[in-house]
């Protein structure tokens, strides 16, 4: 998605700026719910992975096999950057951070597809990715009850902790 605009310069300043923008959204679902990633961290990664991809899509002539091999090495990569705000209590039996991890990843995936220039898929993304997070604590609970499960969900506060 080039929004119409026909200069190599525009159309890399709306892809990054969607890519911060998408970031931005993420971010501030978690920074509502006091995570520790927030509008920052998710804005970065969205903008960082879609300055890679962009880069590697343009010096390689859109090479989609050059370009391919560098999306899978920021999937792998971002993938440990998500890790680093899960914390699993053993003696609790318990993992928090699951949905943060997944929104740092989710947002690299977006800036992934501003790079390239997937703006649509990018926006329906992340309509479906907001709701999942505002409404996903309610769906959990509304079936928890319907399930008589609701001691699984007495304490719990969006994605932490979790009980295996």
């Amino acid at each position: 998605m080039d929004f119409g605009i026909q200069s190599a310069f525009w159309q890399i300043v709306g892809r990054l700026g969607l890519a911060v923008l998408v970031g931005s959204a993420l971010g501030i679902n978690r920074n509502l719910r006091r995570k520790p990633a927030g509008i920052r961290t998710h804005a970065l990664v969205s903008l960082s992975t879609a300055m890679v991809t962009l880069i590697a899509f343009e010096s390689t002539g859109h090479d989609p096999a050059a370009t391919s091999r560098v999306i899978q090495g920021l999937v792998t990569g971002v993938g440990f950057l998500g890790a680093g705000v899960i914390i699993h209590h053993d003696a609790e039996h318990r993992v928090e951070g699951l949905t943060t991890a997944a929104t740092v990843w989710m947002t690299a995936i977006f800036g992934i597809a501003c790079g390239v220039g997937q703006g649509g898929i990018v926006l329906v993304g992340l309509v479906f990715a907001l709701v999942v997070l505002i409404c996903g604590r309610s769906v959990e609970h509304a079936m928890a009850r319907w399930l008589n499960r609701v001691d699984n969900f007495d304490n719990d506060q969006d994605d932490a902790p979790h009980t295996r």
